[in-house]
């Protein structure tokens, strides 16, 4: 993640030639939620760990806060868990040792808390039981994750650069020019390295990765010498020839169910052009497309949905993204574009926690690396992530400003919208084409309500019910609101 990306939402264009207008609710409207139309099962919500969890992995108070939905005491106050159930793990590309008089070369720019130490750290011995490796590196970011997994996390391994050591100028944040800086002799290491890390976890932190990611954005070239964090150039064709590697790595470990994602590329279209740029065999390797969704409002969604869902049959994530809206009613206008027209079965949010108060839920100071304020953004998170869990069908309805999710075990049906306009509305829901929406007592229908521009934090209210099967809800502006109905028959 770099702040430079914020630029991408206005670069990238109106979605399908402009519904960020059109799809907005901009008055009062009724929304058909369909359960005919269907768009899979929900995976979960997760975050990176990376450089926030090695500041704060060890502490228990956060694990709880950010990886179950209890309440949970922090600085004098009551969070209400997030749940989330997914954690990215960034395996790292740099060390302080030297090989045969060399060393990492390190740009001047990057912090020292996003500088990931990786466990292959002299190149001259492969075995992974050899002193070429370092397995007490990374122990703060690395207990986060052994945290995570404990309350029942999916995990997935990536990797923002390779080992400095396989760069071409040994600088784990880019090459010079931005280019290729993954040295060919090098490509079937750099699997290895991940390989060998999920083998260790699985055997010594009781850790399986699910998934793999041997790339991060590697198709943008902004990783450069002279950057703020770890980052490498892959071009496609590169890609395509570290892929074969990464199966035959892990296989040869005995890790043959580990599935492998690629290729996180910083936006929709960039990953459209990534993923059929690769032959029918590179796309054979790939198990799961993840995309990033740093074009924001912008980029055909709907295309990729196309090409990796339809026509290739594989599963889509949105495995990162952010954006320096504090409030969170971009986060939450964004997410429900992806609903609509990306279908992902999982997202990631990049980094819960961020020195940055707009990028952040929770703020910490990059000087002094002390936590800080809870932005209304966690507020905001906490409507989608705590209400549409595991399991439940995406549902269809007809717009980009509301998500419906149903528990079919539990007969309970999850609607979350936003009104993202400048004046309050009501918004009815219209559930004909269920069989039964009964709600709950008396028809009550309980909702949550969080209002970006102050007031209501994820407030639960007791004071809507069902009229027949339809209801109807005031929405304040710039509000985000969760409702659940209980009783309902698809």
């Amino acid at each position: 993640m770099i702040r430079r990306r914020t630029l991408l939402a206005a670069a990238g264009g109106g979605l399908l030639g402009g519904t960020l207008a059109t799809g907005t609710a901009r008055a009062d409207a009724t929304i058909a939620v369909n359960p005919s139309a269907t768009y899979g099962t929900w995976e979960g919500w997760g975050t990176s760990l990376a450089w926030w969890a090695n500041v704060f992995g060890t502490r228990d108070d956060f694990a709880d806060i950010f990886f179950t939905t209890r309440n949970t005491a922090y600085n004098g106050t009551t969070l209400p868990g997030l749940g989330l159930n997914i954690a990215r793990y960034n395996l790292g590309a740099c060390s302080r040792n030297s090989v045969g008089g060399e060393s990492m070369a390190v740009s001047p720019n990057i912090p020292s808390f996003k500088q990931i130490e990786g466990y292959w750290q002299d190149w001259t011995n492969e075995d992974p039981a050899s002193a070429a490796w370092k397995w007490t590196a990374d122990a703060t970011q690395r207990a986060m994750l052994v945290k995570a997994a404990q309350r029942g996390a999916i995990t997935e391994l990536f990797a923002n650069s390779p080992m400095w050591w396989m760069c071409s100028n040994h600088n784990p944040s880019g090459a010079a020019d931005g280019g290729n800086n993954l040295q060919s002799w090098n490509q079937r290491r750099h699997a290895a390295h991940l390989a060998a890390v999920a083998l260790y976890a699985k055997q010594h932190w009781g850790v399986d990765f699910a998934t793999v990611e041997a790339f991060n954005e590697p198709s943008s070239s902004w990783w450069t010498a002279t950057g703020t964090q770890e980052g490498c150039h892959i071009d496609a064709s590169v890609q395509a020839a570290v892929l074969p590697y990464l199966r035959g790595e892990l296989d040869k470990r005995g890790l043959t169910g580990t599935r492998i994602a690629a290729s996180d590329e910083t936006g929709y279209d960039l990953a459209r052009t990534t993923w059929n740029s690769f032959s029918a065999t590179a796309k054979g390797y790939v198990d799961r497309v993840n995309v990033h969704g740093y074009q924001g409002s912008g980029g055909r969604r709907d295309l990729l949905y196309t090409d990796v869902v339809t026509t290739a049959r594989k599963s889509l994530w949105n495995s990162e993204t952010g954006d320096g809206d504090a409030t969170g009613l971009t986060t939450a206008s964004n997410l429900l574009y992806d609903f609509r027209w990306l279908h992902p079965t999982a997202w990631v949010y990049w980094q819960v926690m961020d020195p940055s108060a707009g990028w952040a839920a929770i703020a910490y100071d990059p000087d002094t690396l002390q936590p800080g304020a809870v932005q209304t953004k966690y507020y905001v998170l906490a409507q989608f992530t705590r209400h549409i869990r595991p399991g439940m069908t995406i549902l269809d309805t007809g717009v980009s400003y509301a998500v419906a999710a149903l528990d079919r075990p539990a007969k309970r049906l999850v609607i979350v919208a936003a009104n993202t306009a400048a004046s309050a509305q009501t918004l009815t829901f219209d559930l004909s084409r269920f069989s039964a929406a009964g709600g709950g007592p008396g028809g009550l229908v309980p909702r949550w309500t969080t209002v970006t521009t102050g007031g209501d934090r994820y407030t639960a209210r007791s004071d809507t019910y069902l009229n027949g099967r339809s209801v109807s809800v005031p929405f304040a502006a710039k509000s985000v609101q969760t409702l659940q109905i209980d009783g309902v028959t698809a």
